[in-house]
């Protein structure tokens, strides 16, 4: 059986990032944050490539990785990201500038999810992409899905919460919400949903016309 660290590695290793994730890469490694790794950058450029996206709403700005991931698939995009830390969103400030992104596309507000996710317009976003604590992350995800249009998606890093989803074993109330919430999901039919275990695990949800 293949191993899959080797496998982890290779996915990470075949994406190539341009010298302004570099340089936003290096910065949240000083910081102590953990950005999405490459292989889950990739992930995010193909789906916001495939949507042809115009607007992207970010929850994690970082230091701007997974924001450059996402302008990377969808250049004419506009993101708007929010975070609570100040400090690591004037390192993305920096990074988009060095990618050449003017400031009009790249909005970052600084505050908490909370408080800013219910006072965006619904149905407005091509892509809203959850890098939050997981503390939060349902209520998040549920705010989500009513600012994404019809046909667009709801990303969510590190659904797989490091491994603990798939194990049986596993029990607890973070765990028991997730495991629920992508029962739910699989069950619906007013999104389609996958989770891609790459990563930390990237789940994608994308909502459906309403039925006739």
């Amino acid at each position: 059986m293949t191993n899959p660290n080797l496998v982890r590695k290779y996915v990470d290793d075949l994406p190539i990032e341009t010298d302004a994730m570099s340089i936003a890469r290096d910065a949240a490694e000083e910081m102590a944050l953990h950005p999405v790794a490459p292989g889950v950058g990739a992930q995010l450029a193909v789906l916001g490539a495939a949507c042809r996206a115009n607007s992207i709403l970010e929850v994690g700005t970082g230091t701007g990785v997974s924001g450059l991931w996402l302008l990377r698939g969808a250049p004419k995009a506009t993101l708007t990201s929010i975070d609570l830390e100040l400090d690591s969103q004037q390192h993305a400030r920096s990074a988009f500038a060095a990618a050449g992104i003017p400031a009009t596309r790249a909005r970052l507000i600084t505050g908490d999810a909370r408080a800013v996710l219910p006072r965006m317009n619904e149905a407005s976003y091509d892509i809203v992409f959850l890098d939050a604590d997981s503390e939060h992350l349902l209520e998040f995800v549920e705010l989500a899905l009513t600012l994404t249009r019809v046909g667009g998606t709801v990303a969510v890093h590190g659904a797989l919460l490091d491994g603990r989803i798939a194990d049986p074993a596993q029990r607890g109330e973070e765990v028991g919400d997730m495991r629920a919430l992508l029962a739910e999901l699989a069950a619906t039919d007013v999104v389609v949903s996958a989770l891609n275990p790459v990563g930390g695990g990237l789940l994608q949800i994308t909502r459906l016309p309403d039925a006739p």
